[in-house]
């Protein structure tokens, strides 16, 4: 398959999350602290990494809901945790009415049918010893949901079908593929279980910007064609705008801002997010060089000991007297747009 630059589709529903009423995912003050350690025989818990720190949000199903935030912020980390590949420090996980933090590896397996994630690097996240066909075969065969070899394989070759590649792909392996099409493999590998909710790794990232557009388009295909549920995480907000219901803004561990996409994009509230749109590039080379900067100043905090108060308070430029001793509550200021910070 030849991979040929492709632009982006307008995004056809992804303004508002209106028309969204089922949850599919509730994150109840979800916290994911790593402790740090000293000594050898004895090991002695010395600090803790709170990697997220109290964070709550809701999925709806047939949305997608975007996760953006500097390097570090927290994102995967609460991918990971409500995957359960990470057992939470706190909170809760409601997914299909129950906690599934409580689960125990046995009751998770079921799970693990309805969730699945795309991840980040194509290259790392395929065994470059099987077949592509044996790679998307395989969790139909270790969950036995396709006992039957013949049965698996007409999946498999459906499935590539279905992501773009032609049925020769299937005796391939990995390294003879380029990029896209390593990823559409990942693509093909979650579909396999018929999930309804998968969560996007900063699945883009790691393609050429041309390779980004198909597979952007890809999946927004296959959200409407299978009632798909996703979380997207990245550092792309122009790829998050594009294909996202709703954004939220995350900074250390904590959330700080959450809407619509257009409306955050259009109206961001919190400082942080004001800064980190204003960091993204203006594709007009005049409009670019005549705008005004704002440059985020200073370093990001370390996670081992965060700022008290407002964790963005030291770099914030509308910080006042009482940011650095009250923590901000994450409040809803107008219909569907949550921000947390005291001065909105």
């Amino acid at each position: 398959m030849n991979e040929v630059v492709t632009p982006m589709r307008n995004a056809t529903n992804t303004g508002s999350s209106k028309g969204f009423d089922e949850v599919l995912v509730d994150v109840r003050n979800l916290k994911m602290y790593f402790p740090i350690t000293e000594g050898v025989f004895i090991p002695k818990v010395v600090a803790q990494v709170k990697a997220v720190n109290d964070v709550s949000f809701k999925i709806f199903r047939g949305e997608t809901l975007g996760i953006v935030g500097e390097s570090g912020c927290g994102k995967t980390t609460t991918g990971r945790c409500i995957l359960q590949l990470e057992k939470p420090t706190a909170g809760e996980i409601i997914y299909g009415g129950d906690d599934i933090t409580k689960y125990n590896s046995k009751e998770m397996i079921e799970v693990r049918k309805k969730i699945q994630v795309i991840f980040q690097d194509p290259y790392s996240s395929l065994n470059p010893r099987m077949k592509v066909g044996e790679i998307i075969a395989e969790p139909m065969s270790v969950h036995k949901i396709i006992t039957d070899p013949v049965e698996r394989r007409k999946r498999v070759l459906y499935l590539l079908n279905v992501c773009g590649l032609a049925s020769a792909f299937a005796d391939r392996y990995p390294h003879e593929m380029s990029g896209g099409q390593r990823q559409r493999v990942g693509i093909a590998r979650a579909l396999a279980m018929n999930p309804e909710f998968i969560i996007c790794d900063e699945a883009v990232s790691a393609l050429d910007v041309s390779i980004q557009a198909q597979v952007i388009n890809l999946l927004e295909d296959l959200r409407d064609e299978f009632n798909l549920t996703y979380m997207f995480i990245s550092h792309d907000l122009s790829v998050v705008r594009h294909i996202c219901h709703r954004v939220a803004v995350m900074y250390l561990g904590n959330l700080v801002e959450l809407a619509d996409g257009d409306e955050l994009f259009d109206n961001p509230m919190h400082p942080y997010t004001r800064l980190l749109l204003n960091a993204v590039p203006i594709p007009d080379p005049d409009v670019e060089k005549q705008r005004a900067h704002e440059i985020i100043q200073g370093e990001i905090p370390s996670p081992i000991n965060p700022p008290s108060g407002c964790v963005f308070h030291p770099r914030c430029p509308a910080a006042v007297d009482g940011c650095n001793k009250n923590i901000p509550k994450l409040r809803e200021v107008k219909p569907g747009h949550w921000v947390a910070c005291s001065e909105v």
